[in-house]
């Protein structure tokens, strides 16, 4: 059974009691938001369906709710992405880095410990400052209705942009480029995600970091569902390994992403 909610707690929290209600073997589902998913959780370890967490964490008041996750670790692509700034500004004797920050959905996992990551990476470095952070939503619109902002406010300060999804970071661009700037040599371009699209603009000069976020774990989370019908144990945390892809490197020889 598959059903797509439409980004809508709701609609992930009603399709988690049809599924109940089916008595299927597992249920495997990616959180759009943290927080609400108790009641509905409890229901279904008293009819003792596991529950596998995709791609995103959530936030408990009970143990055991779920038995596994898979997914990237976000909090590691944040410093990731932090870690390329610091190599940068130390590569181009900056003295100052101003950043403006395009977050994910706000309150969802990768938008939370990307961001976690990348402040705690930054934190100890007295060039780096963030004027504003504001959420995109992950979508390419807000990218690019969050850039026009920063421009309007910001402008000359702008030094880097950290974007948590290439979707943003693309809807960005074209508005850096209006203003009169060119994105990966006025401003520093920071990404995540790893899409084709991306590699493409990074291949172009237009985005100098992408840190990876792959969306292939189709393979671990079925291989992971038939043990839990098995009955066998399965590690609680399941990530795949991710690479950054850069201008300190050929970009050019990056492989087809496929995605």
């Amino acid at each position: 059974m598959l059903e797509n909610a439409n980004q809508k707690q709701e609609n992930q929290i009603a399709a988690i009691r049809r599924f109940i209600a089916y008595k299927v073997d597992v249920i495997a589902f990616s959180p759009v938001v943290e927080e609400g998913w108790d009641n509905v959780l409890l229901e279904a370890k008293e009819a003792g369906i596991p529950i596998i967490l995709v791609d995103r964490d959530i936030n408990t008041e009970q143990e055991g709710l779920t038995t596994c996750l898979i997914g990237a670790d976000f909090y590691k692509e944040g410093v990731m992405a932090a870690e390329y700034l610091i190599r940068k500004a130390d590569s181009l004797g900056l003295s100052q880095i101003n950043i403006v920050e395009i977050t994910g959905t706000e309150n969802s996992t990768p938008m939370r410990q990307r961001q976690a990551g990348f402040m705690d990476t930054i934190k100890d470095d007295p060039r780096m400052c963030v004027l504003e952070s504001i959420d995109g939503d992950f979508l390419k619109s807000r990218g690019a209705e969050c850039m026009r902002y920063f421009l309007d406010k910001y402008r000359d300060e702008i030094n880097v942009v950290f974007s948590h999804n290439d979707e943003m970071t693309i809807g960005a661009i074209p508005e850096i480029e209006k203003a009169g700037f060119k994105p990966g040599t006025d401003m520093i371009i920071i990404s995540i995600d790893g899409g084709q699209e991306a590699i493409n603009v990074l291949q172009e000069g237009k985005i100098n970091c992408v840190v990876e976020c792959t969306p292939k774990l189709g393979k671990a989370l079925m291989e992971t569902a038939i043990k839990l019908k098995n009955g066998e144990a399965v590690e609680k945390l399941i990530h795949p390994v991710e690479q950054v892809f850069s201008d300190e490197s050929d970009v050019s020889k990056i492989e087809p992403r496929g995605y």
